[in-house]
């Protein structure tokens, strides 16, 4: 996952973006600064992928900023004057973004970037998620994390998923299909709407698997399947 800061000294600017990101799987967002001097602080402490730099802003705008950088994470210029166009590009910018900024032209944005990071090896990705025992999700403006270890399972519902753990359910704009493919291999797909966590169960029939007092279905395509992971 690749991480950004927001530097804009407007408010409602930057929290467009933000709700812009939280659609964003690929990118976390570590902070939201209201002013370039406020940005060194987290650029000092923190390894940024991307940074979203509003150009006109009080006391040091955002080109001479990024210029003067010494560690120069790739950036998107914004702003809400199209002559800055140029200026920007000429730091090697990745992209420019007129405000007010379209989550279609800022998904193009992302792509840009996202098409200029190397891509890891399939040993690589292969070794880094099966380090990893939890995910990131975005929930309630937040990247809030679920260890997978407590999650009981995960329930498709139209474009978003409900993750069920002992403790509260998740509700998280993602489908069943992308979410299966990061998690690890205790987890079974046993119907088009449902992953269950194989360790949780309490029981099972031809029919359904029982979590504690849920009862979640099996599907009929999944059923041959499910009947020999379990059993054997």
């Amino acid at each position: 996952m690749y991480k950004c800061i927001i530097i804009d000294d407007e408010t409602l600017a930057r929290q467009l973006i933000e709700s812009h990101l939280e659609n964003i799987e690929e990118i976390k967002l570590v902070a939201s600064c209201r002013s370039a001097i406020e940005a060194r602080k987290v650029l000092a402490e923190n390894e940024i992928d991307l940074i979203f730099l509003d150009i006109e802003m009080p006391v040091l705008n955002g080109v001479d900023f990024y210029h003067n950088l010494m560690h120069q994470p790739k950036v998107i210029f914004t702003t809400a004057y199209r002559d800055y166009a140029v200026e920007g590009f000429e730091v090697g910018a990745i992209d420019y973004l007129l405000k007010p900024i379209t989550f279609p032209r800022f998904l193009k944005s992302i792509e840009k970037f996202l098409a200029s990071q190397p891509s890891l090896s399939v040993s690589e990705s292969e070794n880094e998620e099966s380090e990893k025992d939890y995910i990131f999700v975005n929930e309630d403006r937040k990247k809030v994390k679920v260890n997978f270890g407590e999650i009981l399972y995960i329930e498709s519902l139209k474009n978003y998923i409900k993750i069920k753990t002992l403790q509260k359910e998740h509700l998280v704009k993602y489908s069943i299909s992308s979410f299966e493919k990061k998690i690890d291999q205790r987890f079974l797909r046993i119907h088009r709407s449902y992953i269950i966590n194989q360790e949780k169960i309490t029981a099972f029939t031809k029919h359904d698997i029982e979590i504690n007092d849920i009862e979640i279905p099996i599907g009929d395509n999944y059923k041959t399947q499910i009947e020999n992971t379990l059993i054997n």
